[in-house]
């Protein structure tokens, strides 16, 4: 039914944009473009009031999925995607786009920021209050970066450091305080800088994402009851992980986490897997021939690992990136690797692993845009080669709910 009422709308808006008046000569195509963004952005809205029909199935998502996506006015906002896939609803109506966000898989609170403020609100998106701010800067993005703990009763969040919110009292605490210098001149240099990335399984640690000044960024883990933190063992080439490519991810057990490393300044993306011992930060490298692009790892509860794998030929002329592939492996990433589809994913810009890995939600580009983040949502069965299923027309910052 839902398809039928988006080819309704969208042969309106082509008769509208058809019964416009031509462009003369010397005129702009601003018209043309104002109506174009008026069919994505109805099509867009209509997308989101759409309620459950007997098409969708009752449960097609294991847990609710929330992403940023765009509202009616072009802002990004925060939207919750029921389990029916197909029930969408818009949780923030900020004035200026909501750059990030978390989600307390305790009750479902919201913590997201925006306008260089990191506000607090309620599953159902009432009750909004501020927990930090700077300077209004509407432009700002991923700067508190929040993260909940796995009981929801931590909100570790960026601001001069690392920081800790304790959401029963109200009050937080900065446990880690960026390293700055002054050269003399009353500027600061960021000699190095704590950001939350994501707590383990269990929620005692938290790996955390180093950012340093003219030297390569790293991730590092924290514990908070020791109130130490781990930073994985020294290297000597220009390599650096974990916060590219999907970014770091944790074992099921929380004893290591996984990513990607690689050099950014070269003339063809690739990288080696790392694996990242959280007690000691002893480094286990693979895929280490340098012609092997793997992105979003996922350590599943079975054991086995799951990422997409793209592979340099010499012949590939290494200025386009190669077929991506979405493979399952042993931990090692080469032992009884399998192809798990047919699709090539080199327009993906963003995966969400299924907790179980029985699929994968992958954000695609519209076009060859290397910049742009997000894209259309759509779910790949693993498991055989299932039609995939389309969830959204754009998406990204994907996480699960409750």
């Amino acid at each position: 039914m839902k398809k039928y009422v988006r080819a309704a709308v969208f042969l309106v808006l082509l008769m509208v944009a058809a019964c416009a008046a031509p462009m003369g000569v010397g005129e702009t195509q601003s018209s043309s473009n104002e109506v174009a963004t008026t069919v994505a952005l109805t099509l867009q809205a209509l997308e989101s009031g759409v309620a459950n029909t007997p098409e969708a199935q009752a449960s097609l998502l294991p847990r609710s999925l929330y992403f940023l996506g765009n509202d009616s006015q072009g802002i990004s906002q925060v939207y919750r995607l029921e389990r029916d896939g197909t029930t969408r609803i818009q949780l923030t109506f900020e004035a200026v786009n909501v750059w990030g966000y978390d989600i307390s898989r305790a009750d479902g609170s919201l913590a997201y920021e925006a306008n260089n403020q990191l506000m607090l609100v309620n599953a159902d998106g009432t009750n909004r209050r501020v927990l930090a701010e700077g300077p209004p800067t509407p432009d700002a993005s991923g700067f508190y970066n929040p993260t909940f703990s796995p009981d929801g009763q931590t909100l570790a969040y960026a601001q001069n450091g690392l920081n800790l919110y304790t959401v029963s009292t109200g009050a937080s605490s900065l446990v880690l305080t960026n390293q700055v210098q002054d050269p003399g001149d009353g500027s600061a240099i960021p000699v190095e800088t704590y950001s939350p990335e994501s707590y383990s399984p269990d929620g005692t640690k938290l790996l955390v994402a180093l950012g340093h000044w003219e030297v390569a960024p790293s991730h590092a883990v924290y514990d908070p009851a020791a109130n130490t933190l781990i930073r994985h063992e020294a290297v000597t080439d220009y390599i650096y992980c974990c916060s590219f490519h999907g970014g770091p991810a944790w074992s099921p057990d929380g004893s290591s986490f996984y990513g990607v490393a690689s050099v950014h300044d070269t003339a063809y993306k690739s990288g080696q897997l790392w694996k990242v011992d959280a007690a000691n930060g002893a480094i286990t490298r693979m895929l280490t021939t340098g012609n092997d692009l793997p992105k979003e790892i996922y350590p599943a509860p079975d054991g086995q690992l799951y990422f997409f794998l793209g592979t340099y030929t010499n012949d590939s002329g290494f200025f386009d990136a190669p077929v991506l592939e979405l493979v399952r492996s042993a931990p090692d990433g080469v032992t009884g690797r399998t192809a798990l589809r047919e699709e090539n994913f080199v327009l993906m810009n963003e995966a969400l692993w299924a907790p179980d890995a029985s699929f994968v939600i992958v954000a695609t580009a519209v076009g060859r845009d290397w910049n742009q983040e997000g894209g259309v949502l759509e779910m790949y069965d693993t498991r055989g080669q299932k039609d995939a299923v389309w969830l959204a027309p754009f998406g990204k910052q994907l996480k699960w709910g409750p």
